[in-house]
């Protein structure tokens, strides 16, 4: 039953508005995406504040977690090596929805509501939408920023040492609601302290495999081409299943993967001190999905596809890493995971307090530390369906809110 509405919420209406929105911001903003490395060598020099970097960590650490490797791999088994194409295309489309998205954040933004519950309630004026897409944060912070980032990282800390899921999830509990009940400092130094070595190791790894195999790299490149628009399934009259097949997993992994069109990036940016500034706000944000997606998750696919025998990063990692492969994964999964389930919980308990504003916020602190502690000891394969289910929810109503501001974005 969960697969089924999964299919039904991410079929071809939600899909055509994630492409349709990025295509829109990027033909109306004069294609801004080009304009983030001219930006930030303008401003380098004392433009980003301490506050500022420690807003981007959080929000890159949220949105680079575990589906930066399962979740790619995962859309690899399911669309093929086109589905990578789809991830560049989602990514490239999405940097100019995120840009929207924190613009119209930092406009509307108050004491009372941030990020889509603010410019969905104000700009679009619909309190019962604003009030839809925060119940749906709140449970998509319980499944993709929680439930599922300790599953993938528990599973890999198994892999290495002979541990119980419930000693598993009891340690999990005490370090989320630890790190989570100090609030929004010390949820952004957490994130700021982990993400950038972790994310470093894991790229020069991914580096010095792609390196060993470089003379595949042509074939791979090929095969995303070919494979993205269905040339080679043609032959076999599968093209048209093939490519909604690629479509679907790119985009969906790619949206999982760098949370474009879900909102989170500005209810994340909302805690920075300079939100009044639309355009830091909205460029902060594309660099993370560009480093997010371009970088992260196209490295993990062509470690795949040139050097692993059975789909996966960990078979890939062994050519270089031999036994010590397992421990490196499961440090690196572990950290992004923690970033990520920090970041999300910022995000769930913002919508939280949207809907309870007089309701104390440790007792969500203890429910979310909870439930995601429980994801040590449940299969993955349920877990990532439901959190597909309350991503595409999510999204929904924040793209129809961007797509309806569009004016206040251009203007601004």
């Amino acid at each position: 039953m969960p697969e089924k509405i999964n299919a039904m919420i991410w079929g071809t209406p939600l899909i055509t508005l994630i492409l349709a929105s990025g295509i829109i911001y990027t033909v109306k903003l004069g294609f801004i995406q080009l304009r983030i490395i001219p930006f930030f060598a303008k401003h380098a020099k004392g433009h980003m504040s301490g506050p500022q970097f420690r807003t981007v960590c959080m929000s890159l650490g949220a949105a680079m977690g575990t589906g930066n490797i399962t979740g790619v791999a995962s859309a690899l088994s399911i669309g093929g090596a086109g589905s990578v194409f789809w991830m560049w295309v989602s990514a490239f489309l999405g940097m100019s929805t995120v840009y929207a998205e924190n613009s119209l954040s930092a406009q509307y933004s108050d004491n009372k509501a941030v990020g889509p519950m603010a410019y969905i309630k104000k700009g679009v004026g619909s309190e019962k939408l604003a009030l839809f897409y925060a119940f749906c944060c709140v449970l998509a912070c319980f499944g993709m920023g929680g439930m599922v980032q300790v599953n993938t990282a528990s599973e890999s800390i198994a892999v290495c040492f002979n541990v119980s899921p419930f000693i598993l999830a009891a340690v999990t509990f005490i370090i989320i609601y630890f790190t989570v009940s100090g609030g929004a400092a010390r949820i952004a130094s957490a994130a700021q302290l982990l993400l950038p070595v972790s994310t470093i190791v894991y790229a020069v790894l991914c580096v010095w495999v792609i390196y060993r195999y470089n003379a595949r790299l042509p074939y791979i490149f090929n095969q995303i081409i070919r494979e993205a628009f269905g040339i080679k399934q043609a032959a076999g009259g599968f093209s048209g299943y093939m490519i909604s097949k690629a479509v679907s997993a790119g985009i969906r992994r790619g949206v999982f993967s760098n949370e474009a069109g879900l909102g989170s990036s500005a209810i994340l940016h909302s805690s920075a001190q300079s939100r009044s500034c639309a355009e830091l706000q909205g460029m902060s944000s594309m660099l993370e999905v560009f480093i997010d997606t371009i970088v992260c998750c196209t490295l993990t696919a062509l470690v795949i596809l040139c050097a692993s025998d059975d789909g996966t990063v960990r078979s890939a990692l062994m050519h270089i890493t031999g036994t010590k492969t397992d421990f490196y994964l499961a440090v690196i999964m572990t950290v992004f995971a923690l970033c990520t389930v920090i970041g999300w919980y910022y995000c769930g308990e913002t919508a939280f307090r949207y809907i309870f504003r007089h309701t104390d916020v440790r007792i969500f602190a203890f429910a979310f530390s909870l439930a995601a502690s429980f994801g040590a000891l449940f299969k993955a394969e349920k877990i990532w369906t439901i959190s597909d289910i309350f991503n595409g929810l999510m999204a929904f109503p924040n793209i129809i809110a961007v797509l309806f501001l569009i004016k206040k974005v251009k203007k601004e």
